[in-house]
């Protein structure tokens, strides 16, 4: 069986000065992944520069062995909250509607079966009673909850999600988290650009330590190891001396 997703020697610049070099990662299927490393890193670059959003300038990305053209109606995307227009017109139950069109094809409407699986997705976040609201009349865990929901709403395979957590309240980052291993369990495929290191062994199944290039990847506990998170952080992690992350 093909990996979810395979990247081979991938290589992203800006205006000449390298952002992403040499990544290569095999991700399996069913795998709840974090990405982690500094500011400055490249963390959602490289998310990016899987979805196409930004252009790559070398190497190669496969999801199942496919190319991201004809495997985009399969992946969701959930970009950081700042890249969001929160004044937008557009109400939580429509918001969320919008995950449903991919699969939909080309100039077809969501009909009752759409409605009521948009429902049916909110209703799993706890989001169900704000259908009407406008979405920027949400809080911030309230917000993301809803992006979570339309993403269930594509039914896609692999989704990313892009600092998911932050300015998020500990309700709803529990409530996501728990949805996000739940997913994972039904054989999802799910990428998460994650900043708090104190959650990352408890959250993941397998991290990538990333400071513009792999620094260490494998299964969470093995990559929170303090001489390996030296290699990417230059500052003292006050938590390592918290918490047994080598246990």
């Amino acid at each position: 069986m093909k990996p979810a997703i395979e990247i081979s020697q991938l290589n992203v610049s800006y205006f000449g000065s390298k952002a992403i070099q040499q990544v290569s990662l095999s991700i399996d299927a069913g795998r709840l992944v974090g990405i982690i490393g500094p500011n400055g890193a490249g963390k959602s670059t490289l998310l990016k520069a899987l979805l196409q959003l930004i252009p790559r300038e070398s190497g190669s990305v496969a999801f199942h062995g496919k190319s991201f053209n004809e495997m985009k109606t399969s992946i969701a995307y959930v970009p950081q909250r700042s890249e969001i227009d929160w004044d937008f017109p557009i109400t939580v139950f429509d918001t969320v509607l919008i995950g449903t069109y991919p699969k939909l094809g080309f100039f077809k409407k969501p009909g009752k079966k759409e409605k009521e699986w948009a429902r049916a997705c909110l209703k799993k976040v706890g989001m169900e009673k704000y259908s009407d609201r406008q979405i920027g009349e949400l809080s911030g865990g309230q917000q993301q909850r809803v992006f979570l929901a339309r993403a269930f709403a594509q039914k896609a395979d692999i989704l990313f999600f892009d600092e998911p957590f932050a300015g998020v309240d500990m309700a709803s980052e529990a409530v996501m988290i728990r949805l996000l291993k739940d997913l994972a369990k039904q054989g999802k495929t799910i990428f998460v650009v994650h900043h708090d290191l104190s959650k990352a062994n408890e959250y993941f199944d397998q991290l990538v330590l990333l400071n513009k290039t792999v620094l260490s990847f494998g299964d969470a506990k093995s990559v929170c190891r303090k001489e390996i998170l030296q290699s990417a952080y230059k500052d003292p992690f006050s938590f390592l001396e918290q918490q047994e992350v080598n246990g």
